[in-house]
């Protein structure tokens, strides 16, 4: 099942641990939402770096990393941050990553707009893929935040 968050922060949504994000596989989380993963799991950015300099990490994969009760995906959506996003790499990423989440009894995964923004594809046809795919993993919710918003803090 998938839920829309018109926007927010997907680190803040009440009652998620587990998160997904698209990613180039040259290595570079500089912009965007992979910038704050990087931020956030610096662990995982080195590891990931590493993959994708041996060759591990391609088009199309999906690279999990657990911390605690946190799963995270960092799934293999375009070639390097020069290139756009592939809709056939977010249809294999996705399924990868439901497949692993169910192995795993992760029950919900927080993501932003994958492959939409920075990705440049058409959020429509993305969205297309994610809720076809979605629809073979009825037990896992996928919550995708449309537009990130940090809430207001006074």
């Amino acid at each position: 099942m998938v839920r829309y968050v018109k926007e927010g922060n997907i680190f803040t949504l009440s009652g998620v641990k587990c998160y997904a994000h698209g990613c180039n596989c040259v290595g570079a989380m500089g912009k965007g939402i992979a910038l704050q993963f990087k931020m956030k799991y610096p662990q995982m950015y080195r590891l990931y770096k590493t993959k994708c300099a041996d060759g591990t990490f391609t088009v199309g994969d999906v690279f999990e990393y657990v911390t605690g009760d946190e799963h995270i995906y960092n799934l293999g959506t375009q070639k390097s941050w020069k290139t756009k996003a592939e809709l056939e790499a977010i249809r294999k990423s996705v399924d990868t990553m439901l497949k692993l989440a169910t192995q795993d009894n992760v029950k919900s995964i927080a993501m932003p707009k994958i492959g939409a923004g920075l990705g440049g594809l058409n959020w429509c046809d993305v969205k297309a893929v994610i809720e076809d795919v979605a629809l073979k993993y009825p037990d896992i919710e996928l919550v995708v935040v449309e537009n990130y918003k940090e809430k207001c803090r006074f």
